[in-house]
């Protein structure tokens, strides 16, 4: 296995050495840096957006999800998704309109625009601020414990945590945004690969997937209905990921950025069926993956479970191109994540070009130290701390639609309503809010509901003492 890491290894680098300074020759701006410098098409489109948001998630995060929590699972996945895409399709079309008439630097940017006061962009870079450290910081913490659990005697896990850091660091702000683009669609390739091959041995080495489903029913039928073994997958809890992960493309900076740089409306609305194609293709091996371990390892941790299916029980070659497609997985996500963060920022800056691109990126290396100083002390379910990180910048969902869909400038108080709401929820999984029902989601709920009434309830005054 050693042997083809190595050679793995050699070829991912030479080749993410290759794409940064490609990329570094071709970016003549501040502006070609930030946003690519050029429109997305289908595949490249396609490929970019799903390597960002499946990931690290989805290779570690998912087959331990339906291990310990069962097949349940692919309907919270699947469902969610569905409604991610459609709003993909919906949103797209009045974002690019809106672009159109007051430009593009970033989401913060064009909501100060929208809304004609900093409140609205500092209310928006406040919420992806906070509520993106949980999702990057997972990417970290799971390669980090995978690379440990791989070579328990080389190097402790905030070391490899830390190189894994640099390296994304060095490539992102060598390259910029189309040098990140260009590893995403590497890494999405990869991904697909290598959860199909290992989907595939895990199945063979239960005896098919018949056999596979019928130890599982015997050892813990539990998992093959819902809510499964630790109850998990109630009602609340499927409303609320649904929601979250459906308010993804239009309050994640990451997404968005990509939904604006698309070659057109069309190709936009294409990217978004196949997304859930690839979707399919790369939640349904994590399933098999996770029937396997709950089989196999029900009793192991979460990094003894991936370091036994993923490396130990698979092949030298597949366990070599697991550790690449994971290490790449990692870097992909996190430095689309800490890069569209620091868009967000220069977008609502002013100043000559060079001193806020300066600005730009010694704050994507700020952040990135952030999330590496939370991925050391995060707990180990990769999935739970991506959904809290999506249901926080949900918050943001009513106040950004309110800005693109409205014709006239909303007023101060949504993004005030914004920030108090997130302000609410923060101290509310921290556990410092007085009022609280204990479940988090349910708060939650509660919270986006009431932001939201406010937000309708401001649109429809200002619009009635317009009329007036």
């Amino acid at each position: 296995m050693k042997t083809w890491i190595l050679i793995f290894g050699i070829i991912y680098g030479g080749i993410l050495t290759w794409l940064a300074w490609r990329s570094r020759q071709r970016n003549n701006s501040a502006d070609d840096f930030i946003l690519g410098g050029a429109k997305l098409g289908l595949l490249v489109g396609l490929l970019t957006t799903a390597a960002t948001l499946f990931s690290t998630f989805t290779m570690q995060g998912m087959p331990d999800f339906f291990r310990n929590h069962g097949i349940g699972a692919w309907i919270f996945l699947m469902a969610s998704n569905g409604f991610m895409f459609f709003t993909i399709v919906w949103f797209s079309y009045y974002l690019r309109k809106k672009v159109a008439i007051k430009g593009f630097q970033g989401m913060g940017g064009l909501l100060r625009n929208c809304y004609q006061t900093p409140l609205a962009g500092i209310a928006y870079f406040v919420g992806v601020f906070f509520f993106l450290i949980p999702y990057v910081a997972i990417q970290i913490r799971g390669i980090g414990f995978f690379l440990q659990e791989t070579f328990p005697d080389a190097l402790p896990y905030w070391a490899w945590g830390l190189i894994i850091l640099v390296i994304m660091l060095l490539y992102s702000e060598t390259g910029g945004l189309k040098a990140i683009i260009f590893a995403d669609v590497l890494q999405g390739t990869l991904l697909l690969f290598v959860i199909w091959v290992i989907a595939f041995s895990c199945i063979d080495k239960v005896g098919g997937v018949n056999e596979m489903f019928a130890q599982v029913e015997q050892s813990n039928p539990s998992l093959l209905s819902t809510p499964g073994p630790k109850g998990l997958f109630s009602p609340l809890f499927l409303i609320a990921t649904l929601i979250s992960i459906s308010f993804i493309p239009i309050t994640q900076p990451q997404i968005s950025t990509r939904l604006v740089i698309m070659k057109s409306i069309k190709e936009t609305h294409r990217m978004a069926v196949g997304m859930g194609i690839f979707a399919f293709l790369v939640v349904i091996p994590t399933i098999c993956i996770g029937l396997y371990g709950a089989i196999q390892y029900p009793d192991l941790s979460t990094q003894e479970f991936l370091g036994k299916a993923l490396l130990f029980d698979q092949a030298g070659f597949i366990a070599a191109a697991a550790i690449i497609g994971l290490l790449a997985a990692a870097i992909s996500t996190s430095d689309s994540q800490i890069f569209a963060l620091g868009s967000e920022l220069r977008s609502l800056i002013k100043g000559e070009e060079d001193k806020v691109l300066l600005y730009t990126r010694l704050f994507v290396i700020g952040f990135a130290f952030i999330t590496y100083a939370f991925s050391l002390v995060g707990g180990d379910q990769l999935v739970l701390l991506a959904l809290t990180g999506f249901a926080g910048t949900a918050l943001l969902g009513p106040m950004v639609l309110a800005g693109i869909l409205s014709k006239q400038a909303p007023g101060k108080e949504v993004p005030i309503m914004t920030l108090i709401g997130t302000g609410i929820f923060l101290l509310i999984l921290f556990k410092l809010f007085p009022i609280s029902s204990g479940n988090w989601r349910q708060d939650w709920l509660v919270l986006l509901g009431l932001v939201s009434v406010g937000t309708i309830a401001s649109l429809l005054i200002r619009k009635q003492q317009q009329v007036e």
